[in-house]
């Protein structure tokens, strides 16, 4: 008995040195990777959304990115989805505010109430293009003669470009006003209507602009081109804007205004809608629930994500219809605005 004894005590497991349990398991890896992805992905929106719902353009890159923004939706979705993925609730909190700022600030502007008093006294067809140092000019040609606004206003026109437009639409548009420049300096306005009073806004690009009578009404037709805020010039670019926003300003009061052009500005960038919101001016594509609609780059790998090409009128304009055509050989798309000029009583 006290060998078998001893012999079941010494096969016993020795509880005394056994070892000890094995830590909690720690979070994978891959759910790791995924929470740290998730932080930058979330991080671009969440500046870029707030820049617009705080009403600043922000400093480079942002001013930038904001042209992007309701693209931004993407990666802010994915990084919601990887924050769900990495079980953070703080993180997934924080990752589906982002997402709804972002969705939130890229919802189409609402259009306009109707403000125009009187009755329409006369439709007119506008088309506004940038032809890309001239080389989209064949194109846009095609374009008047199919469409046959009785206003074309035309960004980046050289003198080649001009001397083509008034020789192929001189019955149609005899009428012109131009800042003669090489590159995209130059610009044009071509006019069914006689025009008088012609001038230029100082700037970089060529920015003219001429008075028309259209049945019996005075209209200031204005080109817009400012200087685009790429890095290093987004002080330009505002400031640009603003001297252009002084000059339409400066027209007489009751005098009708027709401002077309390549803005390089988005309705997300501030100083556009500044631009716009002084002395009301309404936009022809948000007044016909288009304001999304993108008109650059219309050329390249990459589909066209952005309007920065729009007609805006004083409230004695109305949109009736805007379309967004392309123009071969330009990296924009022409805006065509329907209007209706109403008497003002």
């Amino acid at each position: 008995m006290d060998r078998a004894h001893a012999a079941a005590t010494d096969d016993a497991p020795d509880t005394a040195t056994a070892p000890p349990p094995p830590p909690p398991v720690r979070p994978r890896r891959r759910t790791r990777a995924a929470a740290w992805a998730a932080g930058p992905l979330l991080a671009l929106p969440a500046a870029v959304a707030g820049c617009r719902l705080l009403g600043a353009d922000g400093v480079t890159p942002l001013p930038q990115l904001l042209a992007l923004l309701p693209w931004l939706a993407l990666p802010a979705g994915l990084g919601l989805l990887l924050a769900a993925l990495a079980r953070r609730r703080v993180l997934s909190f924080l990752a589906a505010l982002v997402l709804a700022g972002t969705a939130g600030a890229s919802l189409p502007s609402a259009a306009p109430a109707a403000v125009a008093h009187g009755a329409p006294v006369a439709r007119i067809r506008v088309i506004a293009s940038n032809v890309e140092f001239g080389q989209g000019t064949g194109s846009l040609i095609d374009l008047a003669l199919r469409e046959r606004p009785q206003l074309l206003y035309v960004s980046e026109c050289d003198p080649a470009c001009g001397r083509a437009l008034a020789a192929a639409l001189s019955r149609q548009l005899p009428h012109r006003v131009a800042v003669e420049a090489e590159g995209s300096s130059g610009s044009v306005i071509l006019s069914a209507y006689p025009l008088r009073d012609r001038s230029a806004v100082p700037a970089a690009m060529g920015m003219p602009g001429a008075t028309a009578e259209i049945a019996g009404r005075e209209v200031r037709l204005q080109l817009a081109h400012p200087l685009p805020p790429v890095p290093g010039q987004v002080g330009r670019w505002k400031g640009e804007l603003a001297r252009l926003r002084a000059a339409v300003d400066a027209r007489p009061a009751g005098e009708t205004l027709l401002l077309a052009g390549d803005f390089n500005a988005s309705q997300d960038h501030a100083a556009f809608r500044a631009f716009s919101e002084g002395r009301p001016l309404l936009d022809a594509a948000r007044a016909t629930g288009s304001s999304r609609t993108p008109t650059w780059p219309a050329e390249g790998p990459l589909p066209p994500f952005v309007q920065i090409d729009h007609v805006l009128t004083s409230p004695d304009l109305t949109a009736v219809a805007t379309r967004f055509l392309p123009v071969p050989g330009s990296d924009h798309r022409a805006v065509l605005a329907d209007l209706d000029l109403h008497d003002g009583r």
